[in-house]
């Protein structure tokens, strides 16, 4: 994933500070809020905990609401373990994304508002997502809808 605001290896040259000014008139193209400057990681960040934005290698920028991330969640809680097992959690519509843990170079551990964070969102899965947002959307209304339930 790159996400860097250069393409200089930290190992080559220590990154140079973020002048607040910049900082002051810089907005995430993706959720239009502001940006944070991570000096560690030499990353502008925004800290909207309502989406996912990432950047990756391929060139392919996603944002992805956390909502759907906490209903479509990697995790046996969500897509159970098995076949015809998956369930779809309803009134998740004001949830947010309490922490981001990195789990190796393949994936994040996302923890959620409401408590749950035991999905583990590999980069694939995260791309996928991005990429099928409106519809994995519709489908998850769709089946809201036939249970007589809402968002929330």
């Amino acid at each position: 994933m790159t996400h860097g605001i250069d393409d200089r290896n930290a190992k080559d040259e220590p990154a140079q500070p973020v002048d607040s000014r910049l900082l002051a008139v810089l907005v995430c193209p993706v959720t239009k809020g502001p940006l944070e400057y991570d000096a560690p990681n030499n990353e502008l960040i925004s800290r909207d905990k309502r989406r996912l934005n990432v950047s990756f290698d391929d060139g392919t920028v996603t944002s992805i609401t956390a909502e759907l991330l906490r209903v479509e969640s990697p995790s046996a809680e969500v897509q159970g373990h098995g076949a015809g097992q998956k369930t779809t959690p309803a009134g998740k519509r004001n949830v947010t994304i309490s922490r981001i843990d990195p789990v190796g170079n393949y994936a994040i551990r996302l923890a959620f508002s409401d408590g749950h964070d035991t999905g583990l969102f590999t980069w694939d899965i995260l791309h996928d997502y991005g990429q099928r947002h409106d519809s994995l959307m519709a489908d998850y209304e769709s089946r809201l809808t036939e249970m007589g339930q809402n968002r929330g």
